[in-house]
């Protein structure tokens, strides 16, 4: 799992690409939550998941923790570009009602 990011606009983009499992998520968790902390000033946090080819499970929770630290920050969370089946997870999941859709 790669996980790059940048602050433009005063909106923080992160992009994630590879593969969300048990194995890559610690180091994720670990990279995003760096550039969520380096970035407090931001007023909007977009995660960018057109890169992300599997994901299970454990994508959800890694989704729910950084909307977690988001929320301490007062800072929304939005999920982009999601592939078919990530999509339908975490439609399935009703991630949707916490983190929604960037348009």
């Amino acid at each position: 799992m790669t996980v790059t990011g940048y602050l433009c606009d005063k909106i923080l983009y992160i992009n994630l690409s590879g593969e969300m499992d048990e194995c890559s998520a610690q180091t994720a968790r670990a990279k995003c939550d760096s550039l969520i902390e380096e970035n407090a000033s931001a007023q909007k946090i977009v995660i960018n998941l057109s890169g992300v080819a599997f994901m299970d499970s454990t994508g959800i929770g890694f989704l729910i923790g950084r909307y977690k630290k988001a929320s301490k920050l007062s800072v929304p969370l939005y999920i982009q570009n999601p592939d078919f089946a990530a999509d339908k997870i975490l439609n399935l999941s009703g991630i949707y009602s916490l983190i929604p859709k960037a348009e």
